[in-house]
């Protein structure tokens, strides 16, 4: 752990103790932010909490509740780690900087300031101004990653789009027919789902659905995942081809998009129980960026893209990936076979889309790499 100037290392380590907190609540906190807090005195955890769901108490509430339980002036003259800063405004529920300066604590460390506009340092200059010793910056960038999406709604005003891909070592998705299931293995299968669990939204194609008719759901298969919540599904439909009887609809929020389509199969699929929205771009087709501009505005953080190369093929020509999730398997398919990215040709290698890996791990038998469009 790197250490930050001014910050000590009990500060460290109640920070990551605040950041394992706000990951608990991964799956279940949108459109809101994943949040930890962590309620320290005399160098004690007194009190600790997370933000759960949209609607209910913040990561400062829950902290300051388990503190007062044990004692009712427990958080008076304490420190609260934070990992975004503290509200300032009256949402679905009240500020939470007053309810701070209320419980009397002493100083409070956030890992980042909030981007909302809303919020935007102002949570930490109630504080201080209520004598509240305040600073920011600690584990800032482990904050960040955590709300990734949350970031990019509010500051690029789109969500943030993981595309997972899953191919053979030679990068080959399907076979020539359109066969892929397939290629890799059960426990990169599994893992996949939770990165479906964590995002907003399912972005796919009515090609993927005429094709493979996916459910398009969350999985888990844990242990109390009953009620699992399930992300949007977003099928990219400019001429309305998604079949009503598609798996995709027996679970969950649908929303088609076309592009002008047949009125008769939009009533047809509303009728299904779906959203159909009108989203025509310039060339006939679904404009994508006022998609990606329309899920940001209903809330969505996070988009995870499971389509096709041509889906996958516009997104990135249009700038709009922001990671890539790759499965290899330990396999050739060959030529013939489909490839990953259906991109226009380069005419020099200065096109090229660069990329920095993230991360890359072995998830059963099967290679797993996290890149990032640079």
């Amino acid at each position: 752990m790197t250490s930050v100037p001014g910050f000590s290392a009990a500060d460290h380590a109640f920070m990551a103790r605040a950041l394992q907190l706000a990951e608990r609540g991964l799956n279940s906190t949108s459109p809101n932010p994943r949040v930890g807090c962590v309620i320290a005195r005399n160098g004690r955890v007194v009190g600790e909490g997370w933000h759960e769901r949209a609607g209910e108490p913040h990561a400062e509430v829950h902290a300051l509740a388990a503190a007062a339980a044990g004692d009712p002036e427990a958080a008076r003259g304490a420190d609260v780690y934070v990992t975004l800063e503290p509200c300032a405004h009256y949402g679905r529920t009240p500020p939470c900087a007053d309810a701070l300066v209320a419980a009397g604590v002493a100083r409070v460390v956030a890992a980042m300031q909030d981007p909302d506009p809303r919020v935007a340092g102002r949570g930490l200059e109630r504080l201080a101004a209520a004598g509240i010793r305040t600073e920011c910056g600690l584990l800032a960038d482990a904050a960040r990653e955590l709300n990734i999406g949350f970031v990019s709604r509010l500051t690029c005003g789109r969500p943030w789009l993981r595309a997972k891909l899953a191919a053979s070592l030679d990068g080959r998705t399907a076979l020539a027919d359109g066969a892929s299931q397939w290629i890799t293995g059960a426990a990169a299968r599994a893992d996949g789902q939770h990165w479906r669990a964590r995002a907003c939204a399912i972005l796919s194609a009515s090609g993927t659905v005429l094709r493979d008719d996916p459910q398009l759901s969350v999985r888990l298969g844990d242990a109390g995942q009953t009620g699992q919540r399930q992300p949007l599904k977003v099928i990219v439909d400019s001429r309305l081809r998604t079949p009503p009887a598609a798996r995709l609809f027996e679970q969950g929020r649908v929303l088609i998009v076309g592009a002008g389509g047949d009125p008769a199969r939009a009533a047809a699929l509303a009728a299904r129980g779906a959203e159909v929205l009108d989203l025509p771009g310039s060339d006939g087709r679904v404009d994508l960026p006022a998609l990606l501009g329309e899920l940001a505005r209903r809330g969505v953080n996070e988009v995870h893209v499971e389509a096709g190369r041509v889906l996958i093929g516009s997104l990135l020509a249009a700038g709009l990936v922001d990671e890539l999730l790759m499965y290899f398997a330990p396999c050739l398919l060959g030529d013939s076979a489909q490839g990953m990215f259906a991109l226009p040709p380069l005419v020099s290698l200065a096109q090229r889309q660069a990329l920095k890996i993230r991360d890359w791990r072995i998830i059963g038998d099967d290679l797993r790499v996290i890149a990032r469009c640079a």
